[in-house]
């Protein structure tokens, strides 16, 4: 394929500086995958509501469709192609005619710990920088002395408030960290003791459920491991009825040939946590959903009140 012979396919991302390393890496494997010139693929940037709203949670002005409203409008309309994602982000109901159809590998799922070298160095009654609930309740369930000052923003626009001493900690992704050459900042936190968010670390792309030609150049990217973790937890997700104010976790590793997963849900100030884990295989989530609904049904009001339940 060469774009003087056929569109170019384009690829939807937001602006900000790590969607477009994303992007460009789904761009660079969709080259090398199919022998393409450089050319035959075309970014297409969109500035995400997500990304103009810094000052206040995502609970408060809409959620995750933030990240995903206006590439949503781009894809159905037929304006891109396909949609480049930090799969974290994706709410967990889609629209139908939208189909996730490739992941690639995932990355490093560990939180990186910055401005402290432990979470056992924190000061009495520090101040964490986060916006993000799951990290937000882990924090304080280890550390309920601390407290949480909402940061929202890209990498470096939370890196500088915590340089300008607007909390003391912060926590960020070390996947995103890793794909903008930062890996020299923080330390990361062992994925066993604190458990990552749901699909993180991971790339996903999504097309017109009706459109063959998408699917068929997504489906030489797709790494098979990646996408079976992230529909199994999609599907705690779902069965959790989670939004982006519900403090979930969870992590998915390889068992032999099954997948193992452990999950914990919280109360958002921390104080109460409820785990769980299971195994399952990728063709049938069955044990997935169970265990959401064990966790629920064991829950406190204080957890139990954040979730909805699965869908009816």
């Amino acid at each position: 394929m060469t774009a003087s012979t056929e569109q170019p396919f384009r690829l939807g991302t937001r602006r900000s500086p790590l969607a477009l390393v994303q992007a460009n890496a789904a761009r660079d494997a969709l080259i090398a995958a199919h022998g393409w010139d450089p050319d035959a693929v075309e970014l297409v940037e969109v500035v995400a509501s997500g990304d103009r709203i810094k000052d206040r949670p995502l609970a408060e002005i809409g959620g995750k469709a933030l990240w995903t409203k206006e590439l949503d409008a781009q894809l159905l309309a037929g304006e891109i192609d396909a949609a480049v994602h930090s799969a974290k982000d994706v709410e967990t109901l889609r629209p139908d005619a939208i189909h996730i159809a490739a992941t690639l590998e995932r990355a490093d799922v560990r939180d990186v710990l910055v401005g402290v070298s432990t979470i056992a160095a924190l000061p009495q009654g520090a101040r964490i920088g986060t916006s993000a609930p799951r990290r937000a309740a882990q924090m304080l369930h280890a550390r309920p002395d601390c407290s949480v000052v909402t940061f929202r923003g890209n990498v470096a626009t939370r890196l500088a408030r915590l340089a300008a001493g607007e909390a003391d900690a912060t926590l960020l992704a070390a996947a995103g960290l890793a794909r903008l050459g930062e890996t020299h900042v923080g330390t990361p936190l062992a994925s066993e003791d604190f458990l990552p968010a749901p699909a993180q670390g991971i790339i996903a792309i999504e097309c017109r459920r009706d459109d063959e030609r998408a699917r068929t150049a997504l489906a030489a990217i797709d790494h098979r491991a990646t996408h079976e973790q992230l529909l199994a937890e999609r599907a705690f997700l779902e069965g959790l009825g989670g939004s982006c104010s519900s403090p979930i976790a969870v992590l998915t590793t390889r068992d032999g040939d099954a997948w193992h997963m452990r999950a914990a849900i919280f109360s958002p100030d921390g104080a109460l946590r409820r785990d769980g884990e299971t195994q399952f295989s990728a063709d049938d989530l069955e044990p997935v959903r169970a265990m959401a609904r064990s966790l629920l049904n064991d829950a406190p009001e204080a957890i139990a009140a954040h979730f909805d339940g699965p869908p009816v």
